[in-house]
């Protein structure tokens, strides 16, 4: 039983730290958008 438990622990654990690991890499993403965005509205080509 304490395998069962343990074993529960330790997917839930690992699930945790995938689910923030994909929250870092969705607003990375946005942030790099976010600064490619402005750094071309900074440039004033005309």
């Amino acid at each position: 039983m304490r395998d069962i438990v343990s074993d529960v622990q330790v997917r839930a654990t690992s699930a945790q730290a995938e689910d923030r690991l994909h929250v870092a890499a969705v607003y990375g993403a946005f942030a790099m958008i976010a600064a490619i965005v402005f750094g071309t509205l900074s440039h004033h080509p005309f």
